[in-house]
């Protein structure tokens, strides 16, 4: 039976090292800001970008919050941002994803200052990723590694399986893990043998959206399985893209939805601002 692991405890650990940084900040006169800019209604979207300013609170990070109507011009939505990436105050910035059309998200994306795109998602911030230098990651990505590292498994030159070729987890991830000397498998819905590829990995990591996806009996003995999938099964339940009770009875680690990812991502989002803010602070005094 594979240990369960604990991503709230992890993200608390996290979240503690961000208060350090804060404090570390404020004794120079330095207050990382995080703007968050949410156009429309949607419950979800309020939901999460509520949770955001929360954890921004309890870190000592100010919020800048911007709510706008769904009727938004993209005009003045670019030009917000382009004021927000001109604010000393800012250090971040999140536009909540998905917007409400005629809104472009990629256009809104590439109007963010690359040094305060706190999601990772700016071109600039994804060709530096590609190219192995140093820039804003994004937060679940970053989040994944965290757990993986929790639970001591070493990735140099170990296999790993990233199921799904998004832009938000799987390329990136799989490119992060690429940087920690895994060998990487992308595998994704043409992938043709993917029970076989799955077999093969020492770490699994399913982003697909896709409930129950990946089979228990196809994970390797031993290995560690992060499952960032969350879904409603049939039952109405959230579940994830992996079959958890049957996958745990052969993985060394596995991460339950919901309680594994979901709070990894807002607290490496935090991770992120004191970044920006701390590099902000560098470039200001060199």
């Amino acid at each position: 039976m594979g240990q369960t692991i604990d991503g709230k405890a992890v993200a608390a650990v996290v979240r503690a090292e961000v208060r350090e940084r804060v404090a570390r900040l404020a004794a120079r006169g330095i207050v990382p800001g995080l703007a968050a800019i949410l156009v429309g209604d949607d419950p979800a979207s309020q939901m999460y970008v509520g949770n955001k300013e929360r954890a921004c609170a309890d870190a000592g990070i100010r919020s800048f919050r911007h709510r706008l109507p769904a009727s938004m011009p993209e005009g003045e939505l670019l030009a917000l941002v382009g004021r927000l990436g001109r604010d000393p105050e800012v250090h971040g910035i999140l536009v909540q994803l998905p917007l409400p059309p005629p809104l472009r998200a990629p256009a809104v994306i590439e109007a963010l200052a690359p040094e305060k795109d706190v999601d990772g998602l700016h071109p600039v911030n994804q060709g530096r990723l590609l190219a192995g230098l140093p820039g804003l990651r994004p937060c679940t990505p970053l989040g994944i590694l965290r757990l993986v590292d929790a639970t001591g498994a070493a990735l140099g030159g170990a296999h790993a399986v990233v199921v799904g070729r998004s832009v938000l987890v799987g390329k990136p991830v799989a490119l992060l893990l690429l940087e920690r000397h895994a060998t990487v498998t992308l595998c994704h819905s043409r992938t043709t043998d993917l029970p076989g590829e799955v077999r093969r990995a020492a770490l699994v990591i399913a982003a697909t959206g896709q409930p129950g996806l990946i089979r228990g009996e196809w994970i390797r003995p031993g290995a560690v399985v992060i499952d960032v999938g969350i879904n409603r099964g049939a039952d109405g339940k959230l579940c994830g893209d992996v079959e958890f009770e049957p996958a745990r009875e052969r993985a060394a680690f596995i991460t339950p939805v919901p309680g594994g990812v979901g709070p990894m991502t807002v607290a490496m989002l935090l991770a992120n601002t004191v970044t920006a803010a701390e590099r902000a602070a560098a470039a200001r005094a060199a």
